[in-house]
């Protein structure tokens, strides 16, 4: 009986195993593409920094020998997940594909498709809208007796931060929507709890923002304006019979 059973899971095992492969060596190439131009990458994600405050800042530092190395290699290994994410659910789909119903599989496409295109809008929001301002208004604090030195790899990491953050806060709108067709909240509740989510909000700002309040107040004030527009959203997309 356990022989049959395993028998029976044994192609889906295969599957599985062969999914993963290709996610692997999908993420791997991504990432050597990624390591060849890491330095002008690098330099891409510095300049909001360095043209914050020309006149106080013209490089970055690093105080342990294998900072930059580190550094580098997570930058890379981090666009080799972000650059083959579509590669990845291209998998993911081909092997949950065979066991969805038509209907299923029209709702899984459709539902892969707002969310990664509002991951990518938030991303690119927080890289060219929020993150020059915000460096910009940290480093107005420097001048005749502060001298800012950032550290490349701290500066890395509130870089990825934050982008991060503001991505997966752009999928508020559309889980909201999801929600409300799915019967899970009704239409209403959005609005007659509003006070209740935006306790919610400011608590989950903290948690992305890993605790920093300055950062934790620029990503709710955005949040706030995403859940009005998740509102105006399930107003026009769900309908009272779905709600109910």
């Amino acid at each position: 009986m356990i022989l049959s059973a395993l028998e029976q899971i044994r192609p889906h095992y295969e599957e599985l195993r062969k999914r993963l492969l290709y996610a692997v060596v999908a993420v791997a190439v991504y990432s050597g593409l990624a390591w060849l131009f890491i330095e002008q990458i690098a330099a891409f994600c510095i300049q909001p920094l360095l043209s914050a405050a020309p006149e106080h800042l013209h490089k970055l530092v690093y105080t342990n020998l294998t900072d930059a190395f580190i550094s580098y290699l997570k930058l890379a290994l981090l666009l080799g997940i972000t650059a083959s994410f579509p590669f990845l659910l291209h998998q993911a789909w081909l092997f949950a594909a065979p066991g969805l119903l038509p209907k299923e599989r029209r709702l899984v496409r459709r539902i892969v498709f707002w969310s990664v295109g509002l991951f990518a809008a938030g991303a690119l929001f927080a890289f060219f809208i929020v993150l020059p301002r915000t460096v910009a208004f940290f480093m107005s604090y420097a001048g005749e007796n502060l001298q800012p030195m950032p550290k490349f790899s701290l500066y890395l990491t509130f870089v990825a931060r934050l982008v991060l953050a503001f991505a997966a806060a752009f999928e508020i709108p559309f889980l909201m929507v999801m929600a409300a067709a799915a019967g899970l909240v009704r239409r209403e509740q959005f609005q007659s709890r509003r006070k209740a989510f935006y306790v919610a909000i400011i608590g989950l700002s903290f948690l992305l923002a890993a605790g920093d309040v300055t950062s934790a107040v620029l990503l709710a004030l955005p949040l706030f304006g995403l859940y009005e527009a998740g509102i105006a959203a399930v107003r026009v997309f769900v309908r009272d019979e779905k709600a109910a």
